[in-house]
């Protein structure tokens, strides 16, 4: 989910920071796949910037280390902050550098978030190659700035490989983060645009149970039956807002890595396959509905033993099903500068040699300029908020309420 950028599980390049400034200098407006002003240098060379802001305020029963209490937590956190950068240097020859603050929780450090080199020759073929999303569902194709719901990541199905940690280390503890990895994508569309392909190859797990330095390969396939999905790169979005027409997107994602989980002594094979569908609807009085789902299977086969899950030994992947279904409708009134965008959820994890978990959430969306200003409120009820990525046989925790407050601004 690239023109601007992502995700994280990714923000995009949106509109310039410095829009009256690069007017002056002869502002011209990009493409609609760019979306924004650019500073135009020459017939060939331009640049973009931008910014994004997610912020949060969270309060949970039972989390405030008195369990039994009916105590609440009240946490303020600072979710994401993004700067984009995108270039061209020349019709077939682009590049992308996004940062992100990591580790916002702990204070913060601004770190490489993409890093992207392309050769975008056809609609059919293109190669991306640096750091990048690592093709996947359309969670994480969305990122945290394009998904229909703010609590995308925080209370939703099990992490691939490169999303289960927020930096990249060497230690046998990561594969990448905040759902990127160093490689090289190959993308791009057949049949006017309706099959939509991303083919991935990355470095992974590093160290711990990879010791031969095997490669992780990913892969994601789209068709669209309705309108055609308009977004940068293989990128996506968990809802238009109308504006893309009707859509009825079905997509299968999948990713592979040999000794991918587990302990250099214990390793596993890493097999994650993953089914989305997006359907988005504009009805006669201009309401939108809006449905998605998505079902997970993820195995770790030959070796990586419980005992070394229950310990918590190197890279514990998850192993199980999951599933994720939203439903939401987008009011066509305005109230004030804005419209409400009623929403439900329903998250079950299943793990394989771990307790089940279940979340449910309602909450409201307050739509200014899609996903570039929105507030969401949301009330939450499971026990996927206490167990979490915890796995292992024996894995506590209760059902719990949760009250969240999001913002999200980006420029």
């Amino acid at each position: 989910m690239n023109g601007y950028n992502n995700q994280a599980i990714g923000g995009r390049n949106v509109r310039s920071l410095c829009t009256a400034i690069l007017t002056a200098l002869a502002v011209g407006q990009a493409s609609d796949a760019y979306a924004g002003a650019t500073f135009k240098i020459d017939d060939t060379k331009w640049v973009s910037v931008g910014a994004g802001l997610r912020t949060s305020f969270r309060s949970q029963e039972e989390a405030a280390g008195n369990p039994g209490a009916k105590k609440w937590n009240n946490d303020f956190n600072l979710d994401n902050i993004r700067l984009y950068l995108n270039g061209q240097i020349h019709k077939y020859l682009k590049v992308e550098f996004n940062t992100d603050c990591q580790t916002c929780s702990n204070g913060g450090e601004v770190r490489v978030l993409d890093a992207i080199g392309k050769f975008e020759i056809d609609p059919m073929y293109n190669l991306w190659v640096g750091r990048m999303l690592v093709p996947a569902e359309r969670r994480e194709m969305n990122g945290p700035f394009y998904s229909a719901i703010y609590n995308i990541f925080s209370s939703g199905t099990p992490f691939e490989p490169a999303d289960y940690n927020l930096t990249i280390k060497s230690d046998g503890t990561s594969a990448g983060s905040f759902g990127r990895d160093d490689g090289a994508t190959v993308w791009g569309a057949f049949f006017d645009g309706r099959f939509q392909y991303a083919v991935g190859f990355f470095r992974g797990l590093r160290g711990g149970a990879n010791v031969d330095d095997n490669i992780l390969y990913s892969q994601r396939f789209a068709y669209n039956f309705w309108e055609v999905e308009k977004n940068p790169g293989y990128y996506t979005s968990g809802t238009y807002y109308g504006k893309g027409g009707d859509i009825l997107t079905v997509a299968v994602s999948n990713q592979y890595q040999e000794d991918g989980a587990g302990t250099a002594a214990d390793p596993g094979t890493f097999r994650g396959t993953s089914f989305d569908v997006l359907m988005e609807k504009v009805l006669p009085n201009s309401g939108v509905v809006t449905m998605n789902g998505e079902y997970k299977n993820y195995g770790i086969s030959g070796g990586y033993s419980q005992a070394s899950r229950d310990a918590g030994g190197g890279f514990s992947m998850f192993e199980g099903n999951a599933y994720d279904v939203s439903g939401m409708y987008l009011f066509p009134q305005k109230i004030w500068i804005g419209q409400a965008q009623p929403f439900v959820r329903y998250v079950n994890v299943e793990p394989t040699r771990s307790a089940n978990r279940d979340v449910y959430e309602a909450g409201v969306n307050y739509v200014m300029d899609g996903h570039n200003a929105k507030v969401s409120l949301s009330w939450q009820y499971g026990d996927l908020l206490t167990k979490g990525l915890n796995y292992s046989s024996d894995a506590p925790g209760d059902k719990v309420n949760s009250m969240n407050l999001g913002f999200q601004w980006q420029i």
